[in-house]
Parts: C-alpha cells; structure tokens; sequence
C-alpha cells in the first residue's frame, strides 16, 4: 500500500485540504462496518488524510441494524484502540434511519454527535423511506439537529427536488461527499451535487473515506477548486468543528 502511495505522489501535484481544516465523514474504526478492516489499514488512512492536508477527523462508523449493530459503548472500545501522531481524532456515527435507531430515540439513549448536537443521519440510497419526516422530527424534538449525509447520492430525489426544500425548511444540514465533485460516483451524482451546489444548500463537507481506492481519488487536484469555491461562501462549518 505505501508503494501505491508512493506511486501517486510522484505522478499527481500534490493535494491541500487544509482549508477544509475538519473531516467530519469517515469510516476508520477498525472492523466494524465496510471500512477499514484493522488497525493496521485505519493507521494507514489517517496517515493519508494528514498528508492530504486534514488537520482533525471526526470518524463516523455506520449504525445500520441490518448489516452493523453498533452502538456508542462498543464504538467508543473500538475507537480508543486508533493512535495517531500530528492530527485530531474524534468519533461520532453515521446512524441510519431505520427501526432501531427510531428505538434510540424512543429509548432517549444518547447519540454520538458530530458537534454539540448535530448528529449525521443516512437513509435508503434505493428509496424513499414514508417514515423519514417523522423520525427526523423525533429527533429534533431530543434537541438534537440532524445533518444529512450525502444528500446528492439519493438519485431518485431527482425527479423530486423539492424534498430536499423541505429538509432544508425544517432545519436540517446537508454534508457533500468531496468525491461528488468529480467522476468518481458518475455522472449523476456530480449533476445532483451542482444543484445543491447551485442552491446554497451544503454545510459541510466530508471524505466518506472507507479505504485507500477512497484515498486515491481525493489526490485528484480537479477537486480542489470547486471545493474551496464552496468553502470560501462562508457557509461550510468543517473549520469551526
């Protein structure tokens, strides 16, 4: 892996995000969900997001009952096992809205925040879930605020934008996913991604990195431009977390 490194370092410029300052999306806890496998991979990714320029990451393994049945006291075991030299580390999780994570609410057990209260949420990438509005309404109402993962991955909101109005209306963040901006999700993403672009509508902006074909593709310097145009908006809060 550090020949791959290597490798691109000599035939790529070299990418800075330090703009960015914060990753505030990743899954670098080792062997708990379709991250990083061990340790010995989660060292190398931090060690490759601190040559890209990242200065903190806020890592945030997936709870998804069906597939990953974590939860904050075994996240928090398995995150205290990750070192690292020169960089922040911070955990938090990417909680999807499903049965279970209605039963956390109903339960009023506390969530792992990416900030004060803001908690990153996800939903079917395939299709609309009818319950949506009404967990993230549970869920303002424990006084967290939710920010949405990757709003421009959910491809069927196409031919619906409007929804993505209404959860803005109702006060939530929407998180890029940096690949989006260029080929490396296809063609519609990147368009769905300009829209939201277009519309004002990011906050944050996150790697998502799961492994080193992630890694590879952030040190693509086409990103670089259109995501300091976002930044230099004066919306995006990844400096301030």
């Amino acid at each position: 892996m550090l020949k791959i490194f290597s490798k691109a370092g000599k035939s790529r410029p070299r990418v800075d995000y330090s703009f960015l300052k914060t990753d505030m999306h990743s899954h670098l806890v080792p062997g708990i969900d379709d991250g990083s496998p061990d340790t010995e991979t989660s060292q190398l990714l931090i060690r490759g997001l601190a040559d890209l320029g990242f200065q903190k990451l806020i890592t945030t393994p997936h709870v998804m009952w069906d597939m990953y049945r974590n939860d904050k006291p075994g996240i928090s075991e398995k995150f205290s096992a990750l070192k690292a030299e020169g960089i922040q580390l911070s955990v938090a999780a990417e909680y999807f809205l499903d049965d279970h994570f209605t039963a956390l609410l109903r339960e009023g057990a506390g969530l792992l925040t990416l900030h004060e209260n803001k908690v990153l949420v996800e939903f079917s990438l395939a299709s609309p879930s009818l319950s949506l509005k009404e967990i993230l309404f549970n869920l303002q109402m424990q006084g967290y605020q939710p920010v949405i993962a990757h709003p421009e991955r959910y491809l069927y909101l196409e031919q619906g934008k409007e929804f993505f109005d209404e959860l803005k209306r109702i006060g939530c963040l929407f998180q890029l996913n940096i690949l989006s901006l260029g080929s490396y999700y296809g063609r519609s993403v990147h368009e769905l991604a300009q829209y939201l672009i277009k519309k004002d509508y990011y906050e944050l902006a996150g790697t998502d990195l799961h492994h080193v074909r992630h890694l590879e593709a952030l040190r693509d310097p086409a990103l670089i431009p259109p995501l300091k145009r976002l930044v230099d908006s004066g919306k995006v809060l990844n400096a301030n977390w």
